[in-house]
Protein backbone atom coordinates (compact mmCIF):
# COMPACT_ATOMS: atom_id res chain seq x y z
CA UNK A 1 0.00 0.00 0.00
CA UNK A 2 1.26 3.52 -0.76
CA UNK A 3 0.31 6.54 1.35
CA UNK A 4 1.20 10.22 0.83
CA UNK A 5 4.56 10.94 2.38
CA UNK A 6 5.78 7.35 2.28
CA UNK A 7 9.33 6.82 1.20
CA UNK A 8 9.39 3.03 1.36
CA UNK A 9 7.05 1.11 -0.95
CA UNK A 10 6.86 -2.67 -0.45
CA UNK A 11 5.16 -5.58 -2.21
CA UNK A 12 5.28 -9.33 -1.69
CA UNK A 13 6.36 -11.21 -4.85
CA UNK A 14 8.42 -14.22 -3.69
CA UNK A 15 8.83 -15.88 -7.08
CA UNK A 16 9.70 -12.78 -9.09
CA UNK A 17 13.04 -12.13 -10.74
CA UNK A 18 12.43 -8.40 -11.11
CA UNK A 19 9.78 -6.02 -9.75
CA UNK A 20 9.33 -2.34 -10.57
CA UNK A 21 6.83 0.31 -9.55
CA UNK A 22 5.10 2.01 -12.45
CA UNK A 23 4.41 5.74 -12.02
CA UNK A 24 3.12 8.38 -14.42
CA UNK A 25 6.67 9.43 -15.26
CA UNK A 26 8.05 5.93 -15.76
CA UNK A 27 9.29 2.93 -13.79
CA UNK A 28 11.37 2.66 -10.65
CA UNK A 29 13.15 -0.68 -10.03
CA UNK A 30 12.61 -2.35 -6.68
CA UNK A 31 15.09 -4.44 -4.70
CA UNK A 32 14.69 -7.56 -2.60
CA UNK A 33 14.09 -6.85 1.08
CA UNK A 34 15.25 -9.68 3.33
CA UNK A 35 14.60 -13.29 2.41
CA UNK A 36 10.78 -13.52 2.66
CA UNK A 37 9.95 -12.48 -0.88
CA UNK A 38 9.34 -8.79 -0.20
CA UNK A 39 10.49 -6.07 -2.61
CA UNK A 40 10.88 -2.39 -1.80
CA UNK A 41 11.93 0.96 -3.19
CA UNK A 42 12.60 4.35 -1.63
CA UNK A 43 10.37 7.04 -3.15
CA UNK A 44 9.74 10.68 -2.38
CA UNK A 45 6.31 11.48 -0.97
CA UNK A 46 3.62 11.30 -3.63
CA UNK A 47 0.43 13.33 -3.83
CA UNK A 48 -2.92 11.69 -3.21
CA UNK A 49 -4.43 10.66 -6.54
CA UNK A 50 -1.11 9.71 -8.14
CA UNK A 51 -1.50 6.63 -10.33
CA UNK A 52 0.76 3.66 -9.60
CA UNK A 53 1.07 -0.08 -10.05
CA UNK A 54 3.63 -2.88 -10.14
CA UNK A 55 5.45 -4.63 -12.97
CA UNK A 56 6.51 -8.19 -12.16
CA UNK A 57 9.11 -9.81 -14.45
CA UNK A 58 8.44 -7.24 -17.20
CA UNK A 59 4.79 -8.22 -17.41
CA UNK A 60 1.85 -5.85 -17.70
CA UNK A 61 1.41 -3.31 -14.90
CA UNK A 62 -0.78 -4.68 -12.13
CA UNK A 63 -2.64 -2.99 -9.25
CA UNK A 64 -1.22 -3.02 -5.74
CA UNK A 65 -2.54 -6.14 -3.89
CA UNK A 66 -3.07 -3.89 -0.86
CA UNK A 67 -4.26 -0.82 -2.75
CA UNK A 68 -7.46 0.81 -1.47
CA UNK A 69 -8.43 3.03 -4.39
CA UNK A 70 -9.08 1.60 -7.88
CA UNK A 71 -11.02 4.35 -9.67
CA UNK A 72 -10.64 2.72 -13.10
CA UNK A 73 -11.82 -0.72 -12.03
CA UNK A 74 -10.06 -3.98 -11.30
CA UNK A 75 -8.13 -3.95 -14.58
CA UNK A 76 -6.76 -0.46 -13.94
CA UNK A 77 -4.09 0.84 -11.61
CA UNK A 78 -4.36 2.23 -8.11
CA UNK A 79 -4.17 5.81 -7.05
CA UNK A 80 -2.48 6.92 -3.88
CA UNK A 81 -5.06 7.06 -1.08
CA UNK A 82 -4.50 8.72 2.28
CA UNK A 83 -6.34 6.75 4.98
CA UNK A 84 -5.75 9.63 7.41
CA UNK A 85 -7.43 12.34 5.36
CA UNK A 86 -11.08 11.55 6.12
CA UNK A 87 -12.47 13.66 8.99
CA UNK A 88 -14.39 11.18 11.15
CA UNK A 89 -17.31 12.35 13.29
CA UNK A 90 -17.85 9.16 15.33
CA UNK A 91 -15.32 9.72 18.11
CA UNK A 92 -17.91 8.85 20.76
CA UNK A 93 -18.97 5.59 19.07
CA UNK A 94 -17.92 2.66 21.23
CA UNK A 95 -18.97 -0.15 18.95
CA UNK A 96 -21.86 -2.56 19.19
CA UNK A 97 -22.27 -6.04 20.64
CA UNK A 98 -24.30 -8.75 18.91
CA UNK A 99 -26.38 -10.06 21.86
CA UNK A 100 -29.84 -8.52 21.56
CA UNK A 101 -29.17 -6.99 18.15
CA UNK A 102 -31.25 -7.15 14.96
CA UNK A 103 -29.21 -7.45 11.74
CA UNK A 104 -30.24 -6.15 8.30
CA UNK A 105 -28.48 -7.54 5.22
CA UNK A 106 -28.06 -4.97 2.45
CA UNK A 107 -26.62 -4.98 -1.08
CA UNK A 108 -25.51 -1.45 -1.91
CA UNK A 109 -26.04 -1.77 -5.67
CA UNK A 110 -29.72 -2.77 -5.48
CA UNK A 111 -30.81 -1.18 -2.19
CA UNK A 112 -31.62 2.02 -4.11
CA UNK A 113 -32.05 2.94 -7.76
CA UNK A 114 -28.81 4.95 -7.58
CA UNK A 115 -26.88 2.02 -6.14
CA UNK A 116 -24.37 4.06 -4.12
CA UNK A 117 -23.27 4.44 -0.51
CA UNK A 118 -24.62 8.00 -0.51
CA UNK A 119 -28.06 6.90 -1.71
CA UNK A 120 -28.15 4.08 0.85
CA UNK A 121 -27.34 6.58 3.61
CA UNK A 122 -30.47 8.53 2.68
CA UNK A 123 -32.57 5.47 3.66
CA UNK A 124 -31.09 5.01 7.13
CA UNK A 125 -34.08 6.61 8.86
CA UNK A 126 -36.18 3.74 7.52
CA UNK A 127 -33.86 1.25 9.23
CA UNK A 128 -33.88 3.22 12.49
CA UNK A 129 -37.69 3.30 12.48
CA UNK A 130 -37.74 -0.43 11.77
CA UNK A 131 -35.59 -1.08 14.83
CA UNK A 132 -32.44 -2.41 13.17
CA UNK A 133 -29.16 -2.39 15.10
CA UNK A 134 -26.59 -3.61 12.56
CA UNK A 135 -26.42 -3.03 8.80
CA UNK A 136 -24.56 -5.92 7.17
CA UNK A 137 -23.20 -4.96 3.74
CA UNK A 138 -22.67 -7.57 1.07
CA UNK A 139 -19.07 -7.40 -0.24
CA UNK A 140 -17.97 -3.93 -1.33
CA UNK A 141 -14.40 -4.74 -2.34
CA UNK A 142 -13.62 -4.13 -6.00
CA UNK A 143 -15.13 -6.67 -8.38
CA UNK A 144 -15.33 -6.73 -12.21
CA UNK A 145 -17.71 -4.38 -14.00
CA UNK A 146 -20.38 -2.26 -12.37
CA UNK A 147 -23.02 -4.83 -11.39
CA UNK A 148 -22.42 -7.88 -9.21
CA UNK A 149 -23.06 -9.56 -5.89
CA UNK A 150 -19.45 -8.86 -4.89
CA UNK A 151 -18.34 -12.47 -4.33
CA UNK A 152 -16.18 -12.55 -7.49
CA UNK A 153 -13.44 -10.96 -5.44
CA UNK A 154 -10.67 -9.36 -7.49
CA UNK A 155 -9.05 -6.70 -5.29
CA UNK A 156 -9.76 -7.49 -1.61
CA UNK A 157 -8.39 -4.20 -0.23
CA UNK A 158 -10.04 -1.81 -2.70
CA UNK A 159 -13.55 -0.35 -2.37
CA UNK A 160 -15.85 -0.78 -5.39
CA UNK A 161 -15.70 2.54 -7.22
CA UNK A 162 -19.25 2.50 -8.70
CA UNK A 163 -20.57 2.48 -5.12
CA UNK A 164 -18.57 5.64 -4.42
CA UNK A 165 -15.11 4.41 -3.48
CA UNK A 166 -13.31 4.48 -0.11
CA UNK A 167 -14.33 7.95 1.09
CA UNK A 168 -17.99 7.23 0.35
CA UNK A 169 -17.83 4.02 2.40
CA UNK A 170 -16.38 5.97 5.32
CA UNK A 171 -19.14 8.56 5.01
CA UNK A 172 -21.75 5.79 5.04
CA UNK A 173 -20.29 4.24 8.20
CA UNK A 174 -20.12 7.69 9.80
CA UNK A 175 -23.78 8.29 8.94
CA UNK A 176 -24.79 4.93 10.41
CA UNK A 177 -22.93 5.56 13.63
CA UNK A 178 -24.55 8.99 13.93
CA UNK A 179 -27.93 7.25 13.94
CA UNK A 180 -26.91 4.52 16.37
CA UNK A 181 -26.48 1.83 13.71
CA UNK A 182 -23.52 -0.54 13.63
CA UNK A 183 -22.04 -1.65 10.31
CA UNK A 184 -20.70 -5.09 9.40
CA UNK A 185 -19.11 -6.11 6.11
CA UNK A 186 -19.18 -9.40 4.24
CA UNK A 187 -15.60 -10.41 3.37
CA UNK A 188 -14.51 -13.22 1.05
CA UNK A 189 -11.33 -15.05 2.03
CA UNK A 190 -11.99 -18.50 0.53
CA UNK A 191 -11.38 -17.90 -3.20
CA UNK A 192 -10.64 -15.32 -5.87
CA UNK A 193 -12.91 -14.49 -8.79
CA UNK A 194 -12.01 -15.44 -12.36
CA UNK A 195 -11.87 -11.87 -13.66
CA UNK A 196 -9.25 -9.31 -12.61
CA UNK A 197 -7.79 -11.17 -9.64
CA UNK A 198 -4.16 -10.29 -10.31
CA UNK A 199 -2.90 -11.46 -6.92
CA UNK A 200 -1.76 -14.68 -8.57
CA UNK A 201 0.78 -12.67 -10.61
CA UNK A 202 2.55 -11.73 -7.37
CA UNK A 203 2.74 -14.93 -5.38
CA UNK A 204 1.16 -18.21 -4.21
CA UNK A 205 -2.11 -16.75 -2.96
CA UNK A 206 -3.90 -19.83 -4.34
CA UNK A 207 -3.07 -23.52 -4.18
CA UNK A 208 -3.78 -26.41 -6.54
CA UNK A 209 -3.69 -28.82 -3.61
CA UNK A 210 -7.31 -28.07 -2.73
CA UNK A 211 -10.28 -26.81 -4.69
CA UNK A 212 -13.49 -25.00 -3.81
CA UNK A 213 -16.79 -24.83 -5.73
CA UNK A 214 -15.42 -21.60 -7.23
CA UNK A 215 -11.95 -22.80 -8.25
CA UNK A 216 -8.55 -23.19 -6.53
CA UNK A 217 -8.51 -22.65 -2.78
CA UNK A 218 -6.67 -19.86 -1.01
CA UNK A 219 -3.25 -21.03 0.19
CA UNK A 220 -3.63 -21.25 3.98
CA UNK A 221 -1.17 -24.02 4.85
CA UNK A 222 1.25 -24.52 1.94
CA UNK A 223 4.60 -22.91 1.08
CA UNK A 224 4.28 -19.14 1.28
CA UNK A 225 1.08 -19.35 3.32
CA UNK A 226 2.44 -17.28 6.21
CA UNK A 227 2.32 -14.16 4.07
CA UNK A 228 -1.03 -15.11 2.53
CA UNK A 229 -2.53 -15.47 6.00
CA UNK A 230 -0.98 -12.16 7.07
CA UNK A 231 -2.54 -10.60 3.97
CA UNK A 232 -6.02 -11.79 5.04
CA UNK A 233 -5.63 -10.83 8.70
CA UNK A 234 -4.32 -7.38 7.73
CA UNK A 235 -7.31 -7.01 5.41
CA UNK A 236 -9.75 -7.73 8.24
CA UNK A 237 -7.99 -5.24 10.49
CA UNK A 238 -8.01 -2.60 7.76
CA UNK A 239 -11.82 -2.69 7.43
CA UNK A 240 -12.29 -2.53 11.18
CA UNK A 241 -9.59 0.01 11.97
CA UNK A 242 -9.41 2.33 8.94
CA UNK A 243 -13.08 2.18 7.89
CA UNK A 244 -14.44 2.01 11.47
CA UNK A 245 -16.56 -1.05 10.74
CA UNK A 246 -18.04 -2.83 13.75
CA UNK A 247 -17.88 -6.38 12.49
CA UNK A 248 -17.15 -8.74 9.64
CA UNK A 249 -19.16 -11.63 8.21
CA UNK A 250 -16.70 -14.17 6.81
CA UNK A 251 -18.02 -15.91 3.73
CA UNK A 252 -18.16 -19.73 3.47
CA UNK A 253 -15.55 -20.70 6.04
CA UNK A 254 -16.32 -24.34 5.23
CA UNK A 255 -14.31 -23.74 2.04
CA UNK A 256 -11.16 -22.97 4.07
CA UNK A 257 -8.71 -25.85 4.01
CA UNK A 258 -6.24 -25.19 6.78
CA UNK A 259 -4.17 -27.92 8.45
CA UNK A 260 -2.13 -25.42 10.45
CA UNK A 261 -1.91 -25.83 14.21
CA UNK A 262 -3.63 -22.46 14.53
CA UNK A 263 -6.60 -22.22 12.19
CA UNK A 264 -7.03 -18.97 10.25
CA UNK A 265 -10.32 -18.31 12.05
CA UNK A 266 -8.57 -18.41 15.41
CA UNK A 267 -5.83 -16.16 14.09
CA UNK A 268 -8.47 -13.66 12.95
CA UNK A 269 -10.17 -13.82 16.33
CA UNK A 270 -6.92 -13.06 18.19
CA UNK A 271 -6.12 -10.11 15.93
CA UNK A 272 -9.61 -8.60 16.17
CA UNK A 273 -9.74 -9.01 19.96
CA UNK A 274 -6.42 -7.19 20.21
CA UNK A 275 -7.69 -4.36 17.99
CA UNK A 276 -10.85 -4.00 20.10
CA UNK A 277 -8.80 -3.81 23.28
CA UNK A 278 -6.38 -1.30 21.77
CA UNK A 279 -9.08 1.02 20.39
CA UNK A 280 -11.69 0.65 23.13
CA UNK A 281 -14.37 -0.24 20.57
CA UNK A 282 -16.28 -3.50 20.50
CA UNK A 283 -15.80 -5.57 17.33
CA UNK A 284 -17.35 -8.89 16.28
CA UNK A 285 -16.87 -11.67 13.74
CA UNK A 286 -19.64 -13.76 12.17
CA UNK A 287 -18.99 -16.85 10.05
CA UNK A 288 -21.00 -18.47 7.33
CA UNK A 289 -20.40 -22.14 8.08
CA UNK A 290 -21.85 -25.30 6.58
CA UNK A 291 -19.75 -27.51 8.87
CA UNK A 292 -22.31 -28.13 11.60
CA UNK A 293 -19.34 -27.71 13.94
CA UNK A 294 -19.79 -25.60 17.10
CA UNK A 295 -16.01 -25.22 17.41
CA UNK A 296 -16.32 -22.29 15.01
CA UNK A 297 -18.19 -20.27 17.66
CA UNK A 298 -16.74 -21.88 20.78
CA UNK A 299 -14.35 -19.74 22.81
CA UNK A 300 -10.63 -20.26 22.46
CA UNK A 301 -10.51 -21.01 26.19
CA UNK A 302 -12.62 -24.09 25.39
CA UNK A 303 -10.43 -24.97 22.37
CA UNK A 304 -12.72 -23.43 19.77
CA UNK A 305 -11.90 -20.80 17.13
CA UNK A 306 -13.54 -17.98 19.07
CA UNK A 307 -15.69 -16.54 16.27
CA UNK A 308 -18.59 -14.66 17.89
CA UNK A 309 -21.49 -16.04 15.84
CA UNK A 310 -22.49 -17.90 12.69
CA UNK A 311 -25.39 -17.99 10.24
CA UNK A 312 -27.94 -20.70 11.03
CA UNK A 313 -28.94 -22.45 7.83
CA UNK A 314 -30.49 -25.29 9.87
CA UNK A 315 -33.12 -22.90 11.22
CA UNK A 316 -33.72 -21.35 7.82
CA UNK A 317 -34.03 -24.67 6.01
CA UNK A 318 -36.45 -26.06 8.58
CA UNK A 319 -38.55 -22.88 8.58
CA UNK A 320 -38.61 -22.75 4.77
CA UNK A 321 -39.72 -26.38 4.42
CA UNK A 322 -42.38 -25.93 7.10
CA UNK A 323 -43.88 -22.89 5.38
CA UNK A 324 -43.47 -23.81 1.70
CA UNK A 325 -43.36 -27.62 1.61
CA UNK A 326 -40.36 -27.49 -0.73
CA UNK A 327 -37.92 -30.39 -0.28
CA UNK A 328 -35.78 -30.18 -3.42
CA UNK A 329 -31.99 -29.84 -3.29
CA UNK A 330 -30.49 -29.24 0.14
CA UNK A 331 -34.00 -28.89 1.60
CA UNK A 332 -34.29 -32.70 1.32
CA UNK A 333 -32.42 -33.00 4.62
CA UNK A 334 -35.26 -31.11 6.31
CA UNK A 335 -38.19 -33.02 4.90
CA UNK A 336 -39.48 -33.53 8.45
CA UNK A 337 -40.50 -29.89 8.29
CA UNK A 338 -42.08 -28.76 11.54
CA UNK A 339 -40.29 -31.47 13.56
CA UNK A 340 -36.97 -30.04 12.40
CA UNK A 341 -38.15 -26.49 13.05
CA UNK A 342 -39.02 -27.45 16.63
CA UNK A 343 -35.55 -28.98 17.05
CA UNK A 344 -33.86 -25.86 15.70
CA UNK A 345 -35.82 -23.60 18.05
CA UNK A 346 -34.96 -25.76 21.05
CA UNK A 347 -31.38 -26.76 20.30
CA UNK A 348 -30.02 -24.41 17.63
CA UNK A 349 -28.70 -27.14 15.32
CA UNK A 350 -30.87 -29.76 13.65
CA UNK A 351 -28.02 -32.03 12.53
CA UNK A 352 -25.90 -33.16 15.45
CA UNK A 353 -24.39 -36.37 14.08
CA UNK A 354 -27.27 -38.09 12.28
CA UNK A 355 -27.20 -39.20 8.64
CA UNK A 356 -27.58 -36.49 6.01
CA UNK A 357 -29.26 -37.62 2.80
CA UNK A 358 -27.79 -34.72 0.83
CA UNK A 359 -24.23 -35.39 2.01
CA UNK A 360 -24.52 -39.17 2.12
CA UNK A 361 -22.89 -39.30 5.55
CA UNK A 362 -23.31 -38.25 9.16
CA UNK A 363 -23.28 -34.51 9.72
CA UNK A 364 -23.08 -32.05 12.59
CA UNK A 365 -22.28 -32.02 16.26
CA UNK A 366 -24.32 -30.94 19.29
CA UNK A 367 -23.76 -27.23 20.02
CA UNK A 368 -22.85 -27.65 23.67
CA UNK A 369 -22.12 -24.36 25.40
CA UNK A 370 -23.40 -22.28 22.47
CA UNK A 371 -25.72 -19.35 23.21
CA UNK A 372 -28.77 -18.65 21.06
CA UNK A 373 -27.56 -15.17 20.11
CA UNK A 374 -24.48 -16.80 18.52
CA UNK A 375 -26.72 -18.15 15.76
CA UNK A 376 -28.17 -15.72 13.22
CA UNK A 377 -31.71 -16.81 12.34
CA UNK A 378 -33.50 -15.71 9.18
CA UNK A 379 -36.37 -16.44 6.84
CA UNK A 380 -34.28 -15.50 3.82
CA UNK A 381 -30.91 -14.07 2.84
CA UNK A 382 -29.12 -13.20 -0.38
CA UNK A 383 -28.06 -16.83 -0.97
CA UNK A 384 -31.39 -18.47 -0.22
CA UNK A 385 -33.16 -16.09 -2.61
CA UNK A 386 -30.53 -15.55 -5.29
CA UNK A 387 -29.64 -19.22 -5.61
CA UNK A 388 -33.15 -20.00 -6.77
CA UNK A 389 -33.37 -20.06 -10.56
CA UNK A 390 -35.67 -17.02 -10.72
CA UNK A 391 -34.62 -15.41 -7.48
CA UNK A 392 -38.04 -15.50 -5.83
CA UNK A 393 -38.30 -13.91 -2.40
CA UNK A 394 -40.46 -15.41 0.32
CA UNK A 395 -43.09 -12.83 -0.63
CA UNK A 396 -43.54 -14.73 -3.93
CA UNK A 397 -43.79 -18.10 -2.15
CA UNK A 398 -45.91 -17.30 0.90
CA UNK A 399 -49.28 -15.69 1.47
CA UNK A 400 -49.33 -12.37 3.36
CA UNK A 401 -50.54 -14.28 6.42
CA UNK A 402 -47.68 -16.76 6.37
CA UNK A 403 -45.20 -13.94 5.84
CA UNK A 404 -46.45 -12.47 9.11
CA UNK A 405 -46.17 -15.85 10.81
CA UNK A 406 -42.62 -16.23 9.52
CA UNK A 407 -41.65 -12.78 10.77
CA UNK A 408 -42.99 -13.61 14.23
CA UNK A 409 -41.05 -16.88 14.38
CA UNK A 410 -37.80 -15.21 13.31
CA UNK A 411 -38.11 -12.17 15.57
CA UNK A 412 -39.17 -14.09 18.69
CA UNK A 413 -36.67 -16.96 18.33
CA UNK A 414 -33.70 -17.28 20.72
CA UNK A 415 -31.35 -16.34 17.85
CA UNK A 416 -29.94 -13.05 16.59
CA UNK A 417 -32.53 -12.22 13.92
CA UNK A 418 -31.48 -11.11 10.45
CA UNK A 419 -33.64 -9.58 7.73
CA UNK A 420 -32.77 -9.30 4.05
CA UNK A 421 -33.37 -5.86 2.55
CA UNK A 422 -37.01 -5.36 1.57
CA UNK A 423 -38.17 -8.40 3.51
CA UNK A 424 -39.74 -6.14 6.10
CA UNK A 425 -42.34 -4.94 3.60
CA UNK A 426 -42.60 -8.09 1.48
CA UNK A 427 -40.82 -6.55 -1.51
CA UNK A 428 -42.17 -7.90 -4.79
CA UNK A 429 -38.87 -7.43 -6.60
CA UNK A 430 -36.84 -10.64 -6.99
CA UNK A 431 -33.18 -10.96 -6.04
CA UNK A 432 -31.51 -12.63 -8.99
CA UNK A 433 -27.94 -13.56 -9.78
CA UNK A 434 -26.30 -10.79 -11.83
CA UNK A 435 -22.77 -10.21 -13.13
CA UNK A 436 -20.94 -7.75 -15.37
CA UNK A 437 -17.92 -9.55 -16.79
CA UNK A 438 -16.19 -7.76 -19.65
CA UNK A 439 -14.47 -10.97 -20.76
CA UNK A 440 -16.95 -12.68 -23.10
CA UNK A 441 -15.48 -16.13 -22.44
CA UNK A 442 -16.01 -15.76 -18.69
CA UNK A 443 -19.47 -14.29 -19.28
CA UNK A 444 -20.42 -17.31 -21.41
CA UNK A 445 -19.14 -19.72 -18.76
CA UNK A 446 -21.15 -17.98 -16.05
CA UNK A 447 -24.26 -18.00 -18.21
CA UNK A 448 -23.99 -21.65 -19.22
CA UNK A 449 -22.99 -22.74 -15.71
CA UNK A 450 -26.03 -21.07 -14.22
CA UNK A 451 -28.35 -22.83 -16.67
CA UNK A 452 -26.69 -26.20 -16.12
CA UNK A 453 -27.00 -25.80 -12.35
CA UNK A 454 -30.78 -25.60 -12.56
CA UNK A 455 -31.31 -28.14 -15.32
CA UNK A 456 -31.42 -30.87 -12.67
CA UNK A 457 -34.35 -29.09 -11.03
CA UNK A 458 -36.38 -29.20 -14.24
CA UNK A 459 -35.84 -25.61 -15.30
CA UNK A 460 -35.53 -24.91 -19.01
CA UNK A 461 -32.50 -22.79 -20.03
CA UNK A 462 -34.76 -19.99 -21.25
CA UNK A 463 -36.40 -19.84 -17.80
CA UNK A 464 -33.13 -18.98 -16.04
CA UNK A 465 -32.39 -15.23 -16.16
CA UNK A 466 -29.17 -14.28 -17.94
CA UNK A 467 -26.77 -13.00 -15.24
CA UNK A 468 -25.08 -10.71 -17.76
CA UNK A 469 -28.30 -9.04 -18.90
CA UNK A 470 -28.58 -5.59 -17.25
CA UNK A 471 -32.31 -6.24 -16.91
CA UNK A 472 -31.55 -9.02 -14.41
CA UNK A 473 -29.84 -6.45 -12.21
CA UNK A 474 -32.59 -3.88 -12.69
CA UNK A 475 -35.31 -6.36 -11.72
CA UNK A 476 -33.45 -7.01 -8.47
CA UNK A 477 -33.44 -3.37 -7.38
CA UNK A 478 -35.82 -2.49 -4.55
CA UNK A 479 -38.95 -0.49 -5.39
CA UNK A 480 -39.31 1.90 -2.47
CA UNK A 481 -42.72 3.10 -3.65
CA UNK A 482 -44.13 -0.21 -2.34
CA UNK A 483 -43.56 0.82 1.26
CA UNK A 484 -46.64 3.06 1.30
CA UNK A 485 -48.96 0.58 -0.44
CA UNK A 486 -50.85 -2.42 0.87
CA UNK A 487 -50.15 -5.19 1.69
CA UNK A 488 -46.58 -3.94 2.09
CA UNK A 489 -47.43 -1.19 4.55
CA UNK A 490 -49.14 -3.59 6.96
CA UNK A 491 -46.26 -6.09 6.83
CA UNK A 492 -43.78 -3.29 7.56
CA UNK A 493 -45.87 -2.18 10.55
CA UNK A 494 -45.90 -5.79 11.78
CA UNK A 495 -42.11 -6.05 11.60
CA UNK A 496 -41.74 -2.79 13.50
CA UNK A 497 -44.13 -4.02 16.17
CA UNK A 498 -42.32 -7.33 16.55
CA UNK A 499 -38.88 -5.72 16.89
CA UNK A 500 -40.24 -3.26 19.46
CA UNK A 501 -41.80 -6.18 21.33
CA UNK A 502 -38.49 -8.04 21.27
CA UNK A 503 -36.87 -5.02 22.92
CA UNK A 504 -39.58 -4.74 25.56
CA UNK A 505 -40.09 -8.36 26.62
CA UNK A 506 -37.04 -9.90 28.37
CA UNK A 507 -38.03 -13.49 27.51
CA UNK A 508 -37.83 -12.71 23.80
CA UNK A 509 -34.43 -11.03 23.94
CA UNK A 510 -32.72 -13.52 26.26
CA UNK A 511 -30.63 -15.11 23.49
CA UNK A 512 -30.40 -18.44 25.31
CA UNK A 513 -30.76 -21.90 23.86
CA UNK A 514 -32.78 -24.46 25.77
CA UNK A 515 -35.38 -22.03 27.11
CA UNK A 516 -37.79 -22.58 24.21
CA UNK A 517 -40.49 -25.21 24.79
CA UNK A 518 -42.09 -26.19 21.49
CA UNK A 519 -45.34 -28.01 20.75
CA UNK A 520 -46.76 -28.61 17.30
CA UNK A 521 -49.21 -30.62 15.28
CA UNK A 522 -47.80 -33.66 13.49
CA UNK A 523 -49.41 -32.45 10.27
CA UNK A 524 -47.67 -29.08 10.56
CA UNK A 525 -50.89 -27.13 10.94
CA UNK A 526 -49.94 -25.29 14.14
CA UNK A 527 -46.94 -24.46 16.30
CA UNK A 528 -46.55 -23.07 19.81
CA UNK A 529 -43.24 -21.77 21.18
CA UNK A 530 -43.12 -20.94 24.87
CA UNK A 531 -40.31 -18.89 26.38
CA UNK A 532 -40.87 -18.13 30.03
CA UNK A 533 -44.36 -16.69 30.44
CA UNK A 534 -44.61 -15.74 26.76
CA UNK A 535 -46.04 -17.95 24.04
CA UNK A 536 -45.98 -17.58 20.28
CA UNK A 537 -48.99 -19.43 18.87
CA UNK A 538 -49.08 -19.89 15.09
CA UNK A 539 -51.87 -21.26 12.95
CA UNK A 540 -50.12 -22.40 9.77
CA UNK A 541 -53.22 -23.73 8.03
CA UNK A 542 -55.90 -21.84 6.07
CA UNK A 543 -58.76 -22.56 8.47
CA UNK A 544 -59.55 -21.10 11.87
CA UNK A 545 -58.46 -23.34 14.73
CA UNK A 546 -57.92 -23.45 18.48
CA UNK A 547 -54.25 -23.67 19.40
CA UNK A 548 -53.55 -25.08 22.86
CA UNK A 549 -50.90 -22.97 24.58
CA UNK A 550 -50.39 -24.91 27.82
CA UNK A 551 -51.75 -22.29 30.18
CA UNK A 552 -54.35 -19.61 30.63
CA UNK A 553 -53.61 -16.63 28.35
CA UNK A 554 -53.75 -13.33 30.24
CA UNK A 555 -52.83 -10.81 27.58
CA UNK A 556 -52.11 -10.79 23.86
CA UNK A 557 -48.99 -8.72 23.22
CA UNK A 558 -49.30 -8.80 19.44
CA UNK A 559 -51.43 -10.52 16.82
CA UNK A 560 -51.07 -10.56 13.07
CA UNK A 561 -54.84 -10.73 12.52
CA UNK A 562 -57.93 -9.58 14.36
CA UNK A 563 -60.52 -12.11 15.38
CA UNK A 564 -58.45 -14.10 17.90
CA UNK A 565 -59.96 -15.07 21.23
CA UNK A 566 -59.07 -16.96 24.42
CA UNK A 567 -60.88 -20.21 25.03
CA UNK A 568 -60.19 -22.95 27.63
CA UNK A 569 -56.41 -22.67 27.76
CA UNK A 570 -56.10 -22.08 24.04
CA UNK A 571 -56.06 -19.22 21.58
CA UNK A 572 -58.61 -19.31 18.79
CA UNK A 573 -56.81 -18.04 15.67
CA UNK A 574 -57.87 -17.20 12.12
CA UNK A 575 -56.12 -19.13 9.36
CA UNK A 576 -52.47 -18.33 8.65
CA UNK A 577 -52.04 -16.03 11.62
CA UNK A 578 -50.01 -15.74 14.80
CA UNK A 579 -50.47 -14.29 18.26
CA UNK A 580 -47.93 -13.59 20.98
CA UNK A 581 -49.39 -13.74 24.47
CA UNK A 582 -48.51 -13.95 28.14
CA UNK A 583 -49.83 -16.98 30.03
CA UNK A 584 -50.06 -18.15 33.61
Amino acid sequence: MLLPGMTNLRVWAPNATTVAVRLDDGRRPMTVSGDAGWWEVELPGLEAGTSYGFVVDDGDPRPDPRGVWLPDGVHGLNRVYDQRAYDWADEDWRGLALPGAVVYELHVGTFTAEGTFAAAAERLDHLVALGVDVVELLPVHAFPGIRGWGYDVAAPYAVHEPYGGPDALKAFVDACHAKGLGVALDVVYNHLGPDGAYLVDFGPYLTDTYTTPWGPAVNLDGPGSDDVRAYLVDNALMWLRDFHLDGLRIDAVHAFVDRSATHLLEELTVAVEALAARTGRARFLVAESDLGDPRVITSRARYGYGIDAQWSDDFHHALHVTLTGETAGYYADFAAGIDDLATALREGYVYTGQHSVVRGRRHGRAPEGVAGWQLLGYLQNHDQIGNRARGERSSALLSPGLQQVAAALVLTAPFTPMLFMGEEWGASTPWQYFTDHGDTAIADLVRSGRRAEFAGFGWRPEDVPDPQDPATFTRSTLDWSEVDREPHRSLLAWHRKLIALRRRVPELASGRLGDAHVDHADDGSWLVVRRGDVVVAANLGPDRRQVLVGGAPTHVLAASERGWSFRNGSIDLPGESVAIATIR
